[in-house]
């Protein structure tokens, strides 16, 4: 199946420079069913995966309702959409219509100049469009886990940056560094999703975690058989 998924500056540079292979992501909570309190791979014939709602009933993941608790599958193809804009052509001022260039804020040589001095602002990257998509990621692999069952080496795979000095403090990053790859991702992780209720690192919540292979290049324009959209689930 086709779909986008939203990558910040830091997340789209690490995967162009082939450090990202794994993104984790908060399983979504349905309407009706309250807190997931167990995840588990369930035993129905059919049926990937199961979850035990806050009644402690189990459910099967595979309706197309309970699906969405789990929206990534083996073999999906994911566009990046990033924070970027369209400029028109001739005086490269920004477009909605007629784009002749597009500009991604995460590669731009005057992404850190102010929109005045840059000569054009930023668009949310919620807005881009799958044309206009540089990135594509095939999933090869769906886990669930806990946050905080991330080990090192999935750490490192994340995408997180290291320097002589070690990894990364993405809370901090101009004061201080992380002595391992796993204390770097708990600072990106909060540094994205720590003011989310029930998603901070401390709360450690259920997460999906995809393995993917990146590819450098527009969904549409993905090699065979790299892009091999998954069959339609029928009820």
């Amino acid at each position: 199946m086709d779909k986008p998924i939203l990558f910040s500056g830091p997340m789209v540079r690490a995967t162009l420079n082939g450090r990202k292979t794994q993104d984790r992501r908060t399983i979504k909570r349905l309407a009706g069913f309250g807190p997931i309190t167990e995840f588990g791979t369930s035993d129905t014939a059919g049926y990937d995966w199961h979850f035990r709602d806050a009644c402690k009933r189990w459910h099967d993941l595979r309706d197309s309702r309970l699906r969405k608790v789990l929206p990534y599958a083996i073999g999906d193809a994911l566009w990046v959409q990033e924070t970027w804009q369209g400029l028109s052509f001739g005086d490269y001022l920004p477009t909605k219509s007629s784009v002749c260039e597009v500009r991604y804020a995460a590669t731009d040589p005057c992404a850190d100049l102010d929109a005045e001095a840059r000569g054009y602002p930023w668009r949310s990257s919620i807005h881009m469009p799958r044309e206009f998509s540089r990135l594509t990621l095939i999933v090869t692999d769906v886990r669930v886990q806990r946050l905080q069952d991330i080990s090192e080496a999935d750490a490192v795979a994340e995408g997180v940056e290291c320097d002589s000095d070690g990894w990364r403090d993405y809370l901090m990053p101009s004061t201080q560094c992380c002595q391992t790859a796993r204390e770097s991702y708990r600072t990106l992780w909060d540094s994205i999703n720590g003011k989310r209720p029930g998603c901070a690192w401390a709360d450690n919540p259920w997460v999906v975690a995809i393995s993917f292979e990146p590819h450098r290049c527009n969904i549409d324009a993905l090699p065979a058989p790299a892009h091999q959209p998954a069959a339609q689930e029928t009820a």
